[in-house]
């Protein structure tokens, strides 16, 4: 079995967890567990997955939190934890994940806070937040993600502001806030982002003003 690449899980509704021998697939580089939505937690072997690539947990609802094991997988690049609804933690560790790309963490209601080792995902192309009702502010370290090309916060009602340090996203080409009701006014460093291509507004019912630095974005299309 060291020779498996892909292990596919998805929708085995009544699976409660996985054997710690997991972590013997030295040449898993996909493993979906979507839609297994009894499973609780994962082994904390699954950081001896050295090849892994994608892991997908979408909608597994009982999952709480992540083994800090998770650090280990230096070869991930995609990890979806979309619409864990009982989602509460994510370690310091996964500010580790190197090659991450990817983190999906849509509608994960119960997680209150990014870990400020997010700031040190050098490759992550793409954050997505989406849905995350009590969520009043992002933090500063957002600004440290360097490869960030697109920031997802749709349905972020509650969002209040975005922190200058947003203008520090260089390669940032998409952003979404439609549905942010609370954003009554845009970081004035908005317009330092070179690259952005696509900035959606739509249902902040609150925003009283675009700053003038809006017109800097010449990229805009």
């Amino acid at each position: 079995m060291n020779a498996l690449q892909k292990l596919d899980l998805s929708g085995c509704s009544q699976l409660q967890e996985l054997p710690s021998s997991i972590g013997q697939l030295t040449a898993l580089e996909e493993l979906y567990l979507s839609g297994c939505s009894d499973l609780k937690k994962l082994p904390s072997s699954i950081g001896q997955l050295i090849a892994l690539q994608k892991l997908e947990l979408n909608l597994c609802s009982k999952l709480k939190e992540l083994p800090p094991s998770i650090g280990q997988l230096n070869a991930l690049q995609k990890l979806d934890l979309e619409r864990c609804s009982k989602f509460k933690e994510l370690f310091s560790s996964i500010g580790q994940l190197n090659a991450l790309q990817k983190l999906y963490l849509h509608g994960s209601l119960e997680l209150k806070e990014l870990p400020s080792s997010i700031g040190k995902l050098n490759a992550l192309q793409g954050l997505y937040l989406s849905g995350w009702s009590h969520l009043k502010e992002l933090p500063s370290f957002i600004g440290k993600l360097n490869a960030l090309q697109q920031l997802s916060l749709l349905g972020c009602s509650e969002l209040k502001e975005l922190p200058s340090s947003i203008g520090q996203l260089n390669a940032l080409e998409k952003l979404y806030l439609e549905g942010c009701y609370e954003s009554k006014a845009l970081s004035l460093s908005i317009g330092e982002l070179n690259a952005l291509q696509r900035l959606y507004l739509s249902g902040c019912s609150d925003l009283k003003e675009v700053p003038s630095s809006i017109g800097q974005l010449n990229a805009l299309q």
